[in-house]
């Protein structure tokens, strides 16, 4: 992997890049959708290459209980198995550690875990997290780590990080022993709200000289301020010279505040679960598709948006096709939710190039901020 800073913002700490991984050059800030089972939900990889997705995340713990790395290891690995040709990067599990607490036991030899698809019992230790991502074959893998729920004591905040650095550290020396040069690993800095852990944890990962770095363990019920807190404590103690990745952040309104801050790399199931909600993106706030009001609205979803849904298809038809129950509705309004998302980071990495990002900030939350349900 390769990572270099192509320009700097003169306003703030905004940057852009160019990520080289073995399936892929990818132009940073950047978005990835979210294929968590080898699938982003509703849509094709063809879609995907269409809309000019340039690297898509998988889940570590969900693709080594269904298919298995057995079957991802016949197959060739992850991108022979979804015929998706390029970058994946795989989270580790660790965010299921959290999600699913009232099915795991932490200890600090690892996870012990109950598959939520038979019950079934596993156990994740930082080496087998590296172990099950180098079967799947991604071309980013991430450190097993603790995220914490919020809100959380400091005690138990400080154990958590201390226990991730001390799996990062595992991580690392099980990553070496395998094949550093076709697989990348990032480190995740945790520490709830305190900032002072997130400084620290930043400080020790730096140390230990991944070829990239996560801010984990936010969008978990903290407020936006605090989430930029962490953000702001965070990213400048990791390496200027090495991707930053905000992980499960998707709000554009957030992007930005984290690009504003050094943040290079982003994903969240947010638009797609909103689009299979109803919930569509405009570039003058959020539309509701269920509303009755589009019934009979034939507009595009955004007029600005020239996205494949937006040049065919009304709102009366999608508000139609969500109302009958059909499965177009869930695929249409995925499609211009991540085209949306893509363009909108496209035009953010055009804006820093420029030296105008904070001109492009403010004009976007201007039109976006002004209105709940879309374009009037």
């Amino acid at each position: 992997m390769q990572f270099e800073v192509e320009t700097r913002d003169p306003e703030c700490a905004a940057r852009t890049g160019r990520l080289t991984l073995p399936h892929g050059v990818v132009e940073t800030p950047v978005f990835m959708p979210v294929g968590t089972q080898a699938s982003v939900k509703a849509l094709s990889q063809e879609d995907l290459e269409a809309i000019g997705a340039q690297i898509i995340l998988g889940n570590a713990y969900h693709l080594y209980l269904r298919p298995g790395t057995e079957t991802l290891e016949a197959a060739g690995g992850i991108h022979r198995f979804m015929q998706w040709n390029r970058p994946i990067l795989t989270d580790s599990g660790g965010f299921q550690v959290f999600s699913l607490a009232e099915m795991n036991k932490v200890t600090r030899e690892g996870v012990t875990f109950q598959s939520h698809l038979d019950g079934s019992r596993h156990l994740f230790t930082p080496e087998k997290a590296i172990d099950v991502q180098t079967s799947i074959g991604a071309d980013i893998m991430m450190c097993f780590d603790e995220c914490t729920s919020y809100p959380v004591p400091r005690d138990k905040a400080e154990e958590s990080m201390r226990m991730t650095l001390t799996w990062a550290e595992a991580c690392k020396r099980r990553w070496l022993e395998r094949d550093p040069e076709r697989q990348a690993l990032f480190g995740i800095v945790q520490g709830s709200v305190y900032l002072d852990l997130r400084a620290e944890c930043a400080t020790a990962l730096a140390e230990m000289d991944f070829p990239g770095y996560a801010i984990g363990g936010v969008s978990v019920g903290e407020s936006k301020e605090e989430m930029v807190s962490v953000v702001e404590a965070t990213a400048p103690r990791l390496p200027e010279a090495k991707p930053r990745y905000l992980m499960g952040v998707g709000p554009p309104e957030d992007i930005l505040e984290a690009i504003e801050r050094g943040v290079d790399m982003f994903d969240c199931v947010m638009p797609t679960r909103n689009a299979r909600n109803g919930g569509l993106f405009t570039s003058q706030g959020r539309l509701n598709i269920k509303n009755a009001q589009y019934a009979r609205d034939f507009r595009p979803i955004d007029p600005d948006c020239d996205c494949p849904v937006c040049r065919t298809y009304s709102r009366a038809y999608l508000a139609h096709l969500y109302r009958a129950g059909e499965i177009l509705a869930l695929r249409l309004n995925t499609l211009h939710n991540l085209f949306f998302m893509l363009q909108f980071l496209a035009r953010t990495r055009d804006a820093v190039r420029a030296g105008r990002f904070r001109a492009f900030k403010r004009t976007f939350l201007q039109a976006y901020s002004s209105r709940e349900c879309g374009i009037a």
